[in-house]
This record gives structure tokens, C-alpha cells and sequence, in this order.
């Protein structure tokens, strides 16, 4: 019985000084969850990595696959919302390009009247006609900005947590260099928009659901079912966000990037932390001899039946001097809290 008691003793003293040894060693947290720390409030940190950028089975615009390296970097976890914007308007008096007249010498043959400042929204045919003409659901409505998104008559009342839209580059851009951060690259938000899947269609696998994101459901653009809750544009964070935390990265309203446009992603292959095209070299078939830039994320005007583009691969191309109602942003950085 001694024997054993003094036994039982001894465990206890070896198991307390194990307990006390190892409390006093401090073991490094793997490097992600470390540098997720030092990222800036509001950002997740994106381990960088390979991987298949583009896609060759759906359009001409995202082919063809190539292997891409992107370095490691911060991204907001969801798009900048108005109450965000609002305080870098009110700290500087920044004012949109939606919110000043067009330019005389640009737009030559428009009236005074015509060239007061405005901006593209979408509005939904009333009734389904046979001879919809390309584009007709956008129209220009003077006095509409990020301010009053429809229109003068509308505000953000209530909508201070929704992305902010008509955001011309150069308003992102700005907004940007005051917050000390830079547009993402279009290999940094197709990277980070896989959210660490290899081969799936979507951030979140190979299966299309209206409760993932924000899209239209329906027969675009006439019905929508709102099968998603939302007609237009949601609160930011309204739908789980993907394995990196980043929300509403499909869907909502698409985002500018820093690369300049064009067909495919030639010359890409094996690539580190490619640039994209330059400036003269940027064509849209669509609208040649017009410089623009890469859109990605799809928004909630994406559709089955018309812009099946809420894929990380998928793109679209933008003139930097437009914004409409479903075109916003995010932004990245590299430098880290200390």
C-alpha cells in the first residue's frame, strides 16, 4: 500500500511538472494564422500559392488556362460600403466622376443639358417584348451617383452596410491611395476568389445556388424571382463568405481590378504576380479603341440566361471612366501591421 501510494505521488509531481514546462513554451501558430493577425482590420490574409487561372469551358475572354503564382497579400473581406466612402468624402470633399458634368471636349456634339452629371442605371423592362434592343435595360439618368444610386429622388437611407456603386476607376483609385491600400490585380482576386479550390466552378464548389450569392433568378431581365431575398443589391455580408472569409466575392456588384482588358490571358504561363496587359494594349471587340479595365465577381444582374459570369474565372471588361448601379470594389495590400 506504501509502495503504491508513493507511486500515485510521484505520477502527480511528473504530470505537474510537465503541465508547468510546457506552459512556459511558447509554440509558433502556423504562419497563415499569424499573418491573419497582422493584416488590417477588416482584411483576411491570403496565403499565396498556384494556381489554374482562366477558364476554357465557358468564354471566349477566359481562355486559355494557365498555371499563375500570386505572393501572399490582405484583402477586404467584403466590398467598400457607402458609410466607408461617405467618411473619405466628408475627410477630403473628393467628388465622383458621376458627380461632375461630362467633358466639353469629349463629348462635343452633347448640349449643355445633356452633359450634367449622371451615371447608368439599370431598369427593368415593364412588359417582355420580342425586339429587346442590346443593352436598352441601361439608361443614364442625370443626378444619379453613389449618393442617389436610382436617381435624384433616391439616397442611402438605410443603406449605409451596401457596396457602394458608380464608382468610376479613378473614384476607386482615390479612395484607395487614402486608405493606403491599391485595387486588387486580376490574378490576386481570381486567387483569392477560389478560396483555395483547385478545379471548382464556383467559390464554393460545382453546384450553381441562389442562397451562395447575390445573382438574378429568372428570365433575365424581366423576372426575377428573388429566390436569393434581394431584388438588387445586398448588405454586404449577406451570404456566407467563401474558405478565405471574403464575402459576397461572387455576385452583389462586380469589381474593378488594377489590370488593363483583353481576350484571354495570353503570355501568363508560369508566371509570378502578373500585371496584365498594358494600356495600349487593352481591346475589347466590343468596343475597339476603347482602353478598359477587368471587371470580376459578377453582380446580381448575372444570370443564367444571360451573363452566367458569378465564376472566379470569369471577367468583364469596363471604360475606367464608367460606373453604373452594380459595379463597386475591394482593395488589397502587402503591408502588414507590426
Amino acid at each position: 500500500m506504501l509502495l503504491v501510494k508513493y507511486r500515485k505521488k510521484f505520477i502527480l509531481i511528473s504530470l505537474l511538472t510537465i503541465f508547468i514546462i510546457c506552459s512556459s513554451i511558447s509554440l509558433p501558430l502556423p504562419k497563415s494564422v499569424s499573418l491573419q493577425s497582422s493584416c488590417p482590420e477588416g482584411m483576411a490574409w491570403i496565403e499565396g500559392g498556384t494556381f489554374r487561372m482562366g477558364s476554357d469551358d465557358f468564354y471566349l475572354e477566359e481562355r486559355a488556362v494557365d498555371d499563375v503564382t500570386v505572393d501572399g497579400f490582405c484583402m477586404d473581406r467584403t466590398e467598400v460600403t457607402n458609410s466607408q466612402f461617405n467618411k473619405f468624402v466628408q475627410a477630403t470633399g473628393y467628388v465622383t466622376v458621376a458627380e461632375r458634368p461630362l467633358s466639353r471636349e469629349q463629348f462635343p456634339d452633347l448640349s449643355d443639358e445633356m452633359r450634367k452629371p449622371g451615371s447608368l442605371v439599370f431598369q427593368m423592362p415593364e412588359t417582355e417584348v420580342k425586339k429587346l434592343g442590346y443593352l436598352s435595360w441601361w439608361h443614364w439618368i442625370l443626378g444619379a451617383n453613389w449618393q442617389h444610386p436610382l436617381g435624384p429622388d433616391s439616397d442611402l437611407q438605410g443603406k449605409e452596410n451596401y457596396p457602394v456603386v458608380h464608382i468610376a476607376y479613378e473614384d476607386a483609385q482615390a479612395y484607395a491611395k487614402w486608405v493606403k491600400k491599391s485595387l486588387p490585380t486580376e490574378a490576386q482576386w481570381e486567387f483569392a476568389a477560389k478560396g483555395g479550390f483547385k478545379n471548382a466552378i464556383f467559390s464554393w464548389g460545382n453546384e450553381y445556388s441562389a442562397k451562395k450569392a447575390n445573382t438574378w433568378q429568372g428570365h433575365f431581365p424581366f423576372t426575377n424571382t428573388q429566390e436569393d431575398g434581394f431584388l438588387g443589391a445586398a448588405p454586404v455580408g449577406s451570404f456566407p463568405p467563401n474558405s478565405y472569409g471574403l464575402y459576397d466575392i461572387t455576385g452583389n456588384v462586380w469589381e474593378w481590378t488594377s489590370d488593363w482588358y483583353r481576350l484571354g490571358h495570353q503570355g501568363l504561363e508560369n508566371t509570378t504576380n502578373p500585371l496584365g496587359p498594358k494600356e495600349r494594349e487593352s481591346f475589347d471587340p466590343q468596343e475597339p479603341g476603347v482602353a478598359k479595365h477587368v471587371l470580376k465577381g459578377g453582380s446580381y444582374l448575372c444570370a443564367k440566361n444571360y451573363c452566367s459570369r458569378y465564376r472566379p474565372a470569369a471577367r468583364s471588361a469596363q471604360s475606367p471612366d464608367t460606373g453604373t448601379t452594380h459595379i463597386g470594389f475591394r482593395l488589397v495590400t502587402n503591408k502588414l501591421r507590426r
